[in-house]
């Protein structure tokens, strides 16, 4: 509880970049301007997917809910960051902190799961391929992405509930541009080693053990792979997980750069630019590995092309 000449918190301010108002104008608009092509560029992948019947596969159902997830958390964050850069600062009320963390990570524990989906969808597809129809059809797949989402949902609606129990006394300056956990933990005058334990459980079950399995799962296509004769045919066989791949090293090469790499812990500025690397740049390359890696993606971005030069005629 709140002692006597402490004020019970109703807001917190971020404070985002200090120092940096030399740079304001340029850093607000490159950041606007990634922002603006990872929604387009996420956008464009939902649309084709949700609207060519060629792509109605489990494979394009995994890519396009992996968009939607980077379109979820770049809009929870982005847009209120760039005010934070332009006013040098910003206000957000503690239940829209906890709406910010909550949609900032449901989509990212559903990214988790979903890519350890895929990679289990392409271990099907290379080392049991007179099965992979007959599991991996469009049923189980769905029902796949929805435990996905259903897991983030769960597990952070739980974290939600018990920081919104916590207690924030005198103090409510949050030295971030979003609403990360460990800041939000730092000003409580409550005890959280529960949640502090609690997040490193769910992390361990959301984040490292899909890492294991998806690890686990190209170890196995790997040697499959090794044991195809022609070349050719490797070539072929790793093309069918190649975009997936990237997907996978990108978004865990970016996570251990923002939270396993050495840091000092007094340094807040390098820790935001880390962390500000992992929210926009998973995103934001996303759609251009699916695009550029992707035969099927081209050719309906050329049918969509055409479709709309035919109706401006």
């Amino acid at each position: 509880m709140c002692g006597a000449n402490q004020t019970i918190v109703t807001e917190f301010f971020l404070t985002g970049f200090q120092n940096t108002q030399k740079f304001r104008v340029v850093l607000f608009c490159l950041i606007f301007l990634v922002y603006m092509c990872t929604f387009l560029g996420n956008l464009v992948i939902i649309l084709l997917v949700s609207s060519n019947n060629r792509l109605h596969c489990p494979m394009y159902l995994f890519i396009s809910n992996l968009s939607l997830a980077d379109l979820i958390i770049t809009t929870s964050i982005i847009p209120n960051m760039l005010c934070i850069i332009w006013l040098d600062g910003h206000s957000i009320s503690t239940y829209g902190c906890f709406s910010q963390f909550f949609f900032v990570f449901v989509p990212t524990y559903a990214q988790c799961c979903i890519l350890m989906v895929m990679s289990f969808d392409r271990y099907l597809a290379i080392c049991l391929p007179l099965r992979y129809s007959s599991i991996m059809n469009m049923n189980f797949s769905i029902k796949l992405v929805l435990g996905s989402w259903i897991i983030g949902i769960l597990l952070i609606k739980v974290e939600v509930v018990l920081i919104n129990q916590l207690h924030f006394c005198s103090s409510n300056i949050i030295d971030h541009f979003f609403c990360d956990f460990a800041p939000i933990l730092a000003l409580s005058s409550s005890k959280v080693y529960v949640l502090v334990w609690l997040d490193i459980s769910f992390n361990s079950f959301v984040i490292f053990l899909p890492f294991v399995c998806i690890t686990l799962s190209y170890i196995c296509i790997f040697i499959v792979i090794l044991k195809i004769s022609s070349l050719k045919g490797k070539r072929k066989a790793f093309s069918t997980c190649s975009t997936h791949l990237l997907v996978v090293c990108t978004y865990y090469g970016s996570l251990i750069g923002v939270y396993m790499s050495p840091s000092h812990a007094n340094n807040f500025f390098e820790n935001k630019l880390k962390s500000l690397l992992f929210v926009m740049l998973t995103p934001f390359t996303n759609p251009i590995i699916y695009s550029m890696r992707n035969k099927e993606i081209i050719e309906a971005m050329k049918i969509l092309y055409k479709k709309s030069r035919k109706s401006k005629h």
